[in-house]
């Protein structure tokens, strides 16, 4: 059985356990402000803001060492809904260079939680787009998301992690605007 430790207990962090549970792996969350827990997942998933990344960098990073670890996080500015990162970047790539010893792999960013919640994009099963270089960590996160009801796309290698994210702040911009619903979004269809 995989274990995985998530970091945030939020919609979305709430919404990935259901899902990586109904995929048989056995979660444990973190809550961001926490210090001195002990993370026992050997996949961790960043279901926090963007913005909190150093502070869980400083106080896991040893304990991230030589695992998973995925952000979902769409970094961007919320009185602009503009990208935070450089435009030659991503969250993904920022997060990958503080925790070297660790294999980054982007997901969940592009859906929401009830799509998550409800394994449903309209009449479509919700799918997960995941970005990264290993390709052994990605077909382990997508086996619990695909056991969990929902369907996966390799996105491709972690540089990917840009356009994903621009997806992702669009997706929530249109949301915000009221041009599509919460329990919207993009699907694929094969």
């Amino acid at each position: 059985m995989t274990k995985v430790t998530i970091f945030g207990a939020g919609n979305m962090g709430s919404a990935i356990a259901s899902v990586l549970t109904a995929g048989g792996a056995e979660v444990s969350h973190i809550t961001s402000s926490a210090t001195g827990a002990t993370i026992d997942g050997d996949v961790v998933i960043l279901a926090v803001p963007y913005t909190a990344f150093d502070d869980i960098v400083a106080k896991y990073g040893q304990q991230l060492a030589g695992r998973v670890v995925v952000d979902i996080t769409n970094p961007l500015d919320f009185t602009t809904f503009k990208l935070l990162p450089a435009a030659d970047s991503s969250a993904a790539a920022e997060l990958a260079a503080k925790l070297p010893d660790s294999t980054v792999l982007k997901a969940f960013n592009t859906n929401f939680a009830a799509t998550l919640a409800t394994g449903r994009v309209g009449e479509d099963i919700t799918t997960v787009l995941v970005a990264g270089d290993d390709t052994d960590a990605k077909a382990r996160l997508g086996e619990l998301v695909t056991g969990g009801g929902l369907n996966v796309v390799d996105a491709g290698d972690l540089g990917r992690a840009r356009e994903l994210e621009a997806v992702g702040v669009l997706q929530m911009g249109l949301a915000v605007a009221g041009q599509i619903g919460w329990t919207g979004g993009f699907a694929t269809i094969k």
